[in-house]
């Protein structure tokens, strides 16, 4: 008889979408019981309270979908109430865990934008030590090798001694202007750089009119220094081709790309440059894709999301 009542309370509660809170106060109440909780997806939802519980497994179609509680234990089996609560918990465990994946999702997009900006930090500091390394550095043995040359031209100095110094000048050059940015890129953007740097060139066209939005510093200087080492191997390995270097701004992020239509050639799994294309765009989270074919021309193309 207590079965059959918590059964049709059941029934007249149960909705499209059913909320475990009030299938515990509906079961509990119509039972008898001190206490009822149903627990769905590792969460638990409790109605009342009892010192001796009394634990079911609910099924869905030969599936586990969670477990009811009833307390006191004299509550007894109830294998009715059980049955029908099996579709009930399914959707009520599907919608939490759609719910969790959610929140899992949320959380993993925020630690990687935390991780983004952390690393596009960590470079902006590294690329202003580099800065001043070669102020304080190259700056330092380029003085002391004009000053050289000044004392030599009056009294006629060693030559070795003066081919030294500009050897210790162009080393200490070579390891620290690489982390150093043009002008035009940190005072008016990625597109000014571009053009700055290969308007002039008569064999690269530039289509940037749809690059209209600023990106952090360091997005920027990674597509920058991607374009310019695919222009770079463009010129070295497909010399006298046509090169176009494209980027633009869209609803997802920042979308570019060289191409050039030389040669080409088959796209092996590394090396053609790619390691270098891809590690600076995955620095600031986007991706490069080389695609090429023998006689049919090169495209670098590259994204980097919002």
């Amino acid at each position: 008889m207590r079965e059959r009542r918590v059964v049709e309370a059941l029934v007249t509660w149960l909705g499209p979408e059913p909320d475990p809170r009030v299938l515990t106060s509906v079961i509990g109440s119509a039972a008898g019981a001190t206490g009822c909780a149903l627990t769905v997806a590792g969460e638990r939802f409790q109605w009342g309270d009892g010192d001796a519980w009394v634990s079911f497994q609910v099924t869905y179609d030969g599936e586990a979908q969670g477990t009811l509680d009833l307390a006191p234990a004299s509550v007894g089996p109830m294998p009715e109430v059980v049955a029908v609560l099996g579709a009930p918990l399914a959707l009520v465990r599907l919608r939490i865990e759609t719910e969790q994946l959610r929140r899992a999702g949320d959380s993993a997009a925020r630690q990687l934008v935390d991780d983004r900006w952390r690393a596009a930090a960590e470079m902006e500091q590294e690329r202003r030590g580099l800065e001043r390394d070669l102020h304080d550095g190259a700056q330092h043995h380029l003085v002391a090798l004009r000053m050289a040359f000044a004392i030599a031209e009056h009294s006629g100095g060693s030559v070795d001694d003066l081919l030294s110094r500009l050897d210790t000048a162009e080393r200490v050059l070579v390891d620290t202007a690489a982390g150093v940015l043009p002008v035009a890129l940190v005072s008016q953007g990625l597109a000014a750089a571009l053009k700055a740097e290969l308007a002039n060139h008569d064999d690269v066209a530039l289509d940037i009119d749809g690059l209209r939005r600023r990106y952090p510093a360091v997005v920027e200087s990674a597509v920058y220094f991607v374009c310019m080492e695919a222009v770079n191997n463009a010129h070295k390995h497909a010399s006298g081709a046509h090169i176009t270097v494209s980027a633009r701004d869209s609803y997802r992020g920042l979308e570019f790309a060289v191409t050039d239509d030389g040669p080409g050639f088959v796209v092996s799994a590394t090396g053609s440059g790619l390691h270098n294309l891809t590690e600076r765009a995955g620095a600031v989270g986007g991706t490069v894709e080389v695609s090429s074919t023998p006689g049919e021309g090169t495209t670098v193309q590259g994204f980097v999301p919002l």
